[in-house]
């Protein structure tokens, strides 16, 4: 007579297709050493250039100013209107003031070399 012998198995958890799986997000020194890598300059000259990119649309959209790339998209501001909320604790009805938020719409060519993989 043989007899069974019976363990629990841990299975591995299910895994997503590589293309599927969500990426870490890259902080700005990741993005700025990859921009000195691509443009063959000092990571501290590739800083004082996406600083001042940065700088440069924070600047225009507070201006209420639309900046277009084509290409890559574009970024403008929308206004939010007043409007009524509810506190989810306690029911209570609240105002929520108007404000601008930023926004940005892809272009053509972003939009498909992020679909492309």
């Amino acid at each position: 007579m043989s007899q069974i012998i019976r363990r629990s198995v841990r299975l591995p958890r299910f895994r997503e297709p590589e293309s599927d799986v969500r990426r870490r997000p890259v902080t700005k020194q990741e993005f700025v050493d990859a921009v000195a890598d691509r443009a063959g300059m000092s990571k501290r000259e590739a800083g004082a250039a996406v600083d001042a990119m940065l700088d440069t649309i924070t600047h225009a959209l507070k201006n209420g100013d639309t900046i277009t790339f084509t290409g890559f998209g574009k970024f403008s501001t929308s206004a939010r209107a007043a409007r009524m909320g509810v506190n989810p604790r306690t029911g209570e009805k609240v105002h929520i003031a108007a404000t601008t938020v930023p926004k940005f719409q892809a272009g053509s060519a972003l939009k498909a070399a992020v679909k492309g993989g």
